[in-house]
């Protein structure tokens, strides 16, 4: 016969589950300021080389990127996973969402670029939902407003055809979005580990 959980015992379960999650999703700090970083490098590489009639006007700073992070995330996750032996379900439902949203955004990509639009817009909304879905069941504001701060970012850059703006606008998001919430994630994990 299954009990039912009173009110307070929902609550309180709750309410542990999320202190998992901040203790094991404080790690993401490297990802977001590994991500964050290595993106901003990319888009401002791509705007001071955007006259280079080659592949390296074109993205390859993007290609470049992508494949360093992608390597540099599957070490860090593999050196990880070998530390951490209790995973909880907050574990999952973030991994899950991050996983949707990478094959979501390489659908996007590989769609713009055979449409020879500019994916930079769209995968800037687009990262505006797991940012902010991350930092909703966190309960990190600067998550939250990161990732309204992607969608903001996104629509302006659907409305304005110059670089400059184009890439003053993703950066902007990149650290406001990425990198300043990375480095609080950071020192919350400090924190903790400290307690």
């Amino acid at each position: 016969m299954e009990q039912q959980l009173t009110p307070e015992q929902s609550l309180k379960l709750i309410e542990s589950m999320i202190g998992q999650a901040k203790r094991s999703f404080s790690r993401l700090s490297f990802y977001f300021l590994l991500w964050g970083i290595l993106l901003t490098g990319a888009m401002l590489a791509t705007y001071l080389l955007r006259h280079q009639p080659d592949a390296w006007g074109q993205g390859a700073p993007w290609g470049i990127a992508g494949v360093l992070g992608g390597i540099i995330s599957a070490i860090h996750g593999a050196r990880q996973g070998r530390h951490v032996t209790v995973s909880n379900p907050m574990d999952g439902l973030i991994g899950w969402l991050w996983s949707s949203f990478v094959i979501t955004m390489i659908i996007m990509i590989v769609a713009s670029v055979v449409d020879r639009q500019d994916p930079g817009p769209t995968i800037t909304l687009l990262t505006g939902i797991p940012t902010f879905m991350t930092g909703q069941i966190l309960r990190f504001r600067p998550l939250i407003v990161g990732g309204i701060l992607f969608w903001a970012a996104g629509i302006a850059m659907h409305f304005t055809g110059d670089q400059l703006a184009l890439t003053l606008l993703y950066c902007g998001a990149m650290l406001l979005g990425y990198i300043i919430p990375g480095f609080m994630l950071k020192r919350q994990e400090d924190g903790l580990r400290a307690a």
